[in-house]
């Protein structure tokens, strides 16, 4: 495995910048796919630089004292205001982890029901669910050999997505890299500890997000979506069941 020097706060600014290569690049976004903190201060920072981009080129020329002292002011009222808005997405999402651990704490494990998320599915999980038949057909075709090697850290440096760390008894049976409309997906194959199969979806989808898990049935398969940062996953069964939602919580914890 090819080690990389460490992600340093240079590398972050020159990514801010654009000043990376493209290899640096793919480094720096996959430490910041690992670490969502991270990503939130450098989104901000991408989101400043723009608009001082902006306001610079609505007004007057760079170079003017008077400009140059306007800059600042918007710079610091910006950056001020970016960090209050990364504080309140920061304590949403700590006040959703505080509720889950209060919530099992007082009723026991969480138990999916058959409620299914109202809203349309995200694109990517469709992807998911044709990526699960597809493996589905590979598992019955001799001329296709499947791959059980799952070595989330060379699945990290080729495509910047960070997998979970699947449970004990967990079994992987294929694990292939599929070509999707946001780029590389990863595709696992699975049998859990009681036999069931699953499968386990991710992909960048090209927003920054925390979604917590949502269950959705599309094609008589069921899928369990969530999104951590630059990575969306799906886990996907082939049909509905009251444990897949439990399973993919159980995922995306080892993600944090």
């Amino acid at each position: 495995m090819m080690l990389t020097d460490p992600i340093l706060q240079g590398d972050l600014d020159a990514y801010v910048d654009g000043q990376l290569s493209p290899e640096r690049r793919i480094q720096v976004e996959a430490h910041l796919a690992a670490h969502p903190d991270v990503a939130a201060k450098v989104m901000a920072d991408l989101s400043l630089r723009g608009r001082l981009k902006m306001a610079l080129h609505q007004g007057e020329p760079a170079g003017r004292q008077e400009t140059r002292e306007a800059a600042r002011r918007l710079e610091r009222s910006l950056r001020f205001s970016l960090y209050v808005e990364r504080g309140r997405r920061m304590a949403a999402a700590a006040a959703i982890v505080a509720f889950a651990w209060t919530a099992t704490s007082w009723l026991g494990p969480f138990r999916a029901t058959e409620v299914v998320a109202s809203e349309p599915p995200p694109a990517h999980v469709e992807e998911a669910v044709r990526a699960h038949q597809t493996a589905l057909l590979r598992e019955n075709m001799r001329s296709q050999p499947e791959t059980r090697g799952y070595d989330r850290e060379d699945i990290r440096a080729a495509t910047a997505i960070v997998m979970p760390t699947l449970p004990d008894g967990w079994k992987v049976v294929d694990v292939q890299i599929f070509p999707s409309r946001f780029g590389p997906s990863v595709e696992v194959s699975i049998a859990t500890a009681d036999g069931a199969q699953r499968s386990l979806f991710a992909v960048r989808p090209g927003a920054f997000s925390v979604r917590p898990v949502n269950l959705y049935r599309i094609d008589g398969a069921e899928a369990a979506d969530w999104q951590i940062g630059e990575v969306a996953y799906a886990l996907v069964a082939n049909q509905a069941t009251d444990t897949l939602t439990r399973e993919a919580e159980r995922l995306s914890a080892t993600l944090y």
